[in-house]
């Protein structure tokens, strides 16, 4: 029995120990706690952000392209990143060699702004400098921003329609492709 004691004071003793190592681990990690919120709340070296997926933009211009087909216009789409970067473009058949170039600033203007190019064309106006001057932007009806948790992530933009309205119809069909999935 003796030696059962001894094992049994052996369990015991090594069941303390383990309660002991868990108690001040709990203390530290409370006493860490509030150092990690402070930490959380400091200005951080490095940023996240949403990139649209190469995967999402493909959906986006095909959408796109689907829409336009069905409403007899032939146009070129853009996808912008954040930044104003070129992820995509896609030239339908038979659009006009200025579509590009327009798609591109509208794509970059909506991404630019978090708007709708048709809604900041209504700001445009005045004596003396706009938004409008800014380079690269274009003031169109057609280019629309891609949001993630509130933030635009992209800009679409589409060109070649005889109008602002039709081409940013067919952009909207593009962004509806990818909605649910944009966080």
């Amino acid at each position: 029995m003796t030696a059962l004691s001894a094992r049994t004071r052996a369990i015991a003793g090594s069941l303390a120990g383990l309660a002991i190592v868990a108690g001040a681990t709990g203390v530290a990690a409370a006493q860490t706690a509030p150092a990690q919120a402070v930490a959380a709340r400091a200005p951080q070296a490095v940023v996240q952000t949403g990139v649209l997926s190469a995967d999402a933009a493909l959906k986006i211009a095909d959408a796109v392209q689907k829409e336009a087909v069905k409403q007899g216009q032939r146009v070129t789409v853009v996808i912008v990143d954040r930044s104003g970067a070129t992820r995509l473009v896609l030239k339908g058949d038979g659009a006009g060699p200025q579509t590009e170039e327009s798609a591109r600033r509208k794509a970059f203007t909506a991404v630019s702004f978090g708007k709708a190019t048709s809604e900041l064309a209504k700001g445009v106006s005045g004596d003396g400098p706009t938004i409008a001057d800014i380079p690269g932007t274009l003031f169109l009806g057609g280019g629309v921003p891609v949001a993630s948790g509130g933030a635009p992530i992209a800009g679409i933009g589409v060109g070649g329609a005889p109008g602002g309205d039709i081409d940013e119809a067919i952009a909207r069909a593009g962004l509806k492709a990818v909605a649910g999935k944009l966080g």
